[in-house]
Formats: structure tokens, sequence, C-alpha cells
């Protein structure tokens, strides 16, 4: 059995962890100090990609060192987080369950949750090993959300995994009352500095994250205790990344997550890419091969719109290690986008059909994604792939899977777009892969390129000139007229082609009465408009428009989607300062 206390190691002791890249340390006497630099060394080993030898450093105790058991878990995590694969999500969840148990051992018997404030009052009580025991239990809770949040987009599930999650919340809490006090009595010690590292990662990531629910639910939470100040989860973790803690690191990763996945998928796309660099650049110098480092770099590039040192820096993500496929995966997906950007359907394609055969994260968005590229090629190149586009679609929906007892909101719309394809005369889709672009938040992205959104808006005429000439109309007529101008819209406004934009989203909405089948066309649209009234200045118009989007619709695809996006733009237009015109 390891001893866990919080006595000196030696400077002998010390020398062993010097050099954190090139060889694992064999541990020594496992005390608090010596259980954090380990740590230390398996996160080296991660972001060098030297996956399995972190593991097999951190192994051997995780059932023993409160801090091993933390790392073990999170890796497992970052795993799951990667694949959205059914098998390492569950794996990642027992162990999470296991580290658990371990820090549990280490923490104050009566629990601290409840019995901080007295603790507080009398600092003999206060154990330095008690105090990282909660810091790393609340941190093992706060990777089940994490799982949680990742998986399933449902509002029900927020609401589930908020309760679960909410003594987490209250040990951050009660650690930042410690932290707020012991400041100014302590000698400012490393274990100090850990134990506030992980108090800002733990306060922040949480403020953050209940800062991005729309406002019905968010109000849900309150009452049940949570609240979230995005601001202050913000700061937080930008001090967690700029303090030399073990989790400085990970305040660094998940303001990344933040700036460049976040919020553009669940917000407007106004994701902070100044500071995502910044916040790289220390760690691009220190871990110029390790591939989470190289896949955020290519991310940014992608989100300035430079698609071509994107598409090179994905490459070299993919060519820096073979252990974690899962980071090649997730590779192909951009690849897969950037080449989409630019119209190259055939290089789109290719990357589309690698994960349609190596990744298991959700085989019905892959095949529908697919399907939805060779209906952009035209019938020759198409032909030359040797895939039936029909049956493609066809096989989408015997492909849609259930996460946590919830189907996955982007299959549940590609089913429902590919069951066209079901009938014996199947009407196909138009253009398929520019919708799912829409659904990803891409032509954000795309916007940063005006040469590419003149060629995707050609492409867009294109199509809608079909339509309007089309003498023997479908069922689906006015719902791809509408899809088609939408889209089309959205190619005008970042073009700056600001007037008719707004003549295409008024097009749509005047036609609500006579779509079908897409409904969700509708509130999008009202969300679009409105985005484009604040882009002119027009706040107040803005705002009327989202607000009908929010209140006016509901059971439509991908609505909780749009409720976090919504949430997004109401709060960015109330930060707007007063008398602003």
């Amino acid at each position: 059995m390891a001893h866990v206390g919080n006595g000196d190691t030696t400077a002998e002791e010390e020398d062993c962890f010097e050099d954190a890249y090139d060889r694992i340390p064999a541990a020594c006497q496992m005390d608090l100090q010596t259980a954090i630099q380990e740590t230390q060394c398996a996160l080296n080993l991660v972001l060098n990609n030297k996956f399995s030898e972190a593991l097999d450093l951190l192994k051997p105790w995780w059932k023993d060192s409160m801090y091993h058991a933390l790392g073990y878990s999170s890796i497992l995590v970052m795993q799951a987080t990667m694949t959205f694969e059914h098998k390492d999500i569950q794996t990642a969840m027992a162990t999470i369950k296991e580290a658990l148990n371990t820090c549990q051992r280490f923490r104050k018997k009566n629990s601290m949750v409840g019995s901080l404030s007295s603790l507080i009052s009398k600092q003999s009580n206060l154990q330095e090993v008690e105090m990282h025991a909660e810091i790393c239990y609340a941190e093992c809770l706060l990777q089940k959300a994490t799982l949680t949040f990742v998986q399933d987009e449902n509002m029900i599930s927020f609401i589930k995994g908020g309760i679960k999650i909410r003594t987490s919340y209250q040990i951050y809490k009660d650690c930042q009352n410690v932290l707020n006090v012991t400041r100014n009595l302590s000698s400012q010690t490393d274990s100090f500095r850990q134990f506030e590292g992980g108090v800002q990662l733990g306060i922040g990531s949480f403020n953050l994250m209940l800062s991005l629910l729309p406002q019905r639910i968010l109000r849900l939470l309150e009452f049940i205790g949570f609240s979230g100040n995005r601001a202050f989860g913000l700061s937080q973790l930008r001090e967690g990344a700029a303090s030399q803690s073990l989790r400085s690191i990970l305040s660094a990763l998940t303001l990344l997550f933040y700036h460049t996945y976040v919020s553009l998928i669940l917000g407007t796309g106004e994701g902070n890419l100044a500071e995502a660099e910044a916040l790289l650049e220390p760690y691009q110098r220190k871990y110029p091969k390790g591939s989470i480092i190289l896949f955020y770099s290519a991310r940014i590039a992608a989100l300035r719109g430079n698609f071509e040192t994107a598409r090179a820096r994905y490459e070299e993500c993919i060519g820096s290690q073979q252990e974690w496929k899962q980071i090649h995966h997730l590779c192909y997906w951009e690849l897969m986008w950037t080449h989409s950007y630019q119209q190259e359907w055939q290089q789109a394609y290719r990357y589309a059909d690698l994960l349609c055969r190596e990744s298991r994260w959700s085989k019905a968005i892959y095949v529908f994604q697919k399907a939805a590229i060779l209906s952009m090629m035209s019938e020759e190149e198409a032909k030359k792939t040797g895939e039936d586009i029909t049956e493609l679609f066809r096989q989408v929906e015997g492909l849609k899977q259930r996460l946590a007892g919830k189907s996955i909101p982007t299959e549940k719309f590609a089913v429902r777009k590919s069951r066209r394809y079901k009938s014996s005369s199947p009407i196909p889709l138009v253009v398929p892969a520019l919708e799912m672009m829409y659904v990803w938040n891409g032509f954000t992205i795309l916007g940063k390129r005006s040469d590419f959104t003149e060629s995707l808006l050609v492409t867009i005429e294109s199509t809608e000139e079909k339509l309007r000439s089309d003498t023997n109309p479908t069922e689906f007529h006015m719902d791809d007229s509408c899809l088609v101008q939408m889209l089309k819209g959205l190619c005008l406004k970042h073009l700056g082609r600001l007037l008719q934009a707004e003549l295409c989203f008024t097009q749509v909405l005047s036609s609500e009465g006579r779509i079908k089948y897409d409904h969700y066309l509708v509130p999008f649209t009202l969300y679009e408009l409105g985005l484009l009234y604040k882009q002119q200045g027009d706040f107040a118009k803005a705002a009327t428009f989202i607000e009908k989007a929010k209140t006016n619709y509901k059971d439509y695809s991908m609505e909780s989607r749009l409720h976090f996006r919504i949430h997004a733009a109401l709060s960015s237009l109330k930060g707007t300062p007063a008398g602003t015109p």
C-alpha cells in the first residue's frame, strides 16, 4: 500500500523528475509532492504522443494515489471525448468510479462538503492531503459532467447531469472559500499553488459550462444552487492557464476547446482566436510534434479561413503519431470540411469514406455525409467512385445509435432527411452537403474567405434556377426552395450584401405556411435575420426576431442546438453597451 502523506521529498528524488520527456522515473516514495510530479510527467508524455507510456506510469499507483487516479481517468476521458464511442465512454465512466473511490479514502471522514465552513474557522483542522483529496474528488466528478456534455445535446440530459454533479459544484465552491481564507495565511508553497490551480480549473469550467445553457434550463438549475457567470469562468481559467500548476495546461485546453468548438457549434461563432493563439504558442514551442497541439493549431488556421495552412497541419498531426487513431479521425473530419468549403468534393469524399470505414463515432452521420458529398459531384464523377448514392442514403436510418438512452440530434436530422430515398422513386435532396455545412455552423468559417463564398454562391444560385424552372415540382419543392434561399442569404451576408441577404431571409419567412417538412427552416431563418440586424447595428430589431425564434416554435429538428445559439446571441446583445445605436 502506498503512503500518500505531506512529507518533503529529498533533492535526489526531485532530480528524478527533471527530464519529463525522455524517460519515466521510478516512484521513490509516493507522498503528495511525488504524486503530483509523477502525474506531471504523465501529462508531458501525453502531450508528446506517448499515451501508453503515460498510462503505464500511472497504472501501478492509480488505486492508491489520488493524483495517479485522477491522471489515469483523465487520459481515458480524453480518449472517450475524442472517439465518442460508447465502449470508450463506458470504460472512462468505470475508471472514474474507481478513481472516486481512491480519492474518497483521503477525504476528511465526515466529508468536507457541508462542514468546510467550520473547518475554515479552525485552520489547525485543515490537512494538506485532505484539501487535495477534495479537489481531486471534485475533478473526477467534473469529468463525468464532461462526458455527459459531450455525448448528448438533449436538454433533459443536461438537467439530469447537472443534478448528478451538484456535489462536485458544491465542493469547488467550498474549496474556493478555503482558498480565499488560506491565501493570506499560506506561505505560497507549491502544494498551495497546485490546490489553487485545481480550484481555478473547476470553478472556471463550471461557470463557463453553465453560462452556455439557455435561460429556461439555467433557471431550473439555479433553483438547486447552480449559477454560471461566463466572464468569471473565463477569468478563472485564464488565471489557471497562466499559473505554474499541474492543471495549467488543462485550463488552457479548456479555453481552446471553448474558443474553437463550443462557441462555434453552440454559440454564434465569435470565439476569441487571438486568445486561442496566445494560449497555444508556448505549448507549440514545448511540444512541437505533439498531436493535440498540432490539431488545435490546424483548427485555429481553419477558423481564420487559412484552409491551405490548416490542411498541412492536419496532415502533420496525422503523421505525428500512430497510437491514438482517434486523433486521425478528428483530422479526417476537419479535412473533409476544409475541402468542402472549397467545393473540392472528390477530396472531401476521400475523408468521408475513411471515416465510414475506420471510425465508429457515428456511422449514420458519416454515411449521410458521404452520400451528401457524392450528391454534389457531377454524375460522371460520382459514378467513378463506384458508390450508389441512393443505397447510401437508405442505410442511414439503420445506423442510428443511442447514447445514454438518447438519440444524437444530428443523427436524427440525417435520418429524417435521408427518408426521401426510401421509396422506389426517390426524390433527391438539393445541396445536402451545404445543408449539413450549415448544421455545423460552417458558413461562419467559410465566410472568412470571400473567394470561396462567391464560388459557393454560384452553386446555390444554379440550384435556385433549376428549382425555379422545374415544370414538374415535387411535394418537397417549397422546402427545397426555402433551404436554398436561406443558404443564399448566408453567403450574401458574409459577402457584405446585407440588403440582398435580408430579402432572401424574408422570402423564407413569407413561405412559412407552405413548408411541409423542413419546419426547422423558419426559426433558424429568424435567428439568422436577427444576427443580420445585429450586424447592421439595429439591436432592438435583432432581439425581436431572435426572441420570436425562441418563443414561437417548438418540436422541430435541431431545436436544442438553436436554443443554445439563441442564448449566446441574446447574451451578446445584452452585453452591448448602453446607448449603442
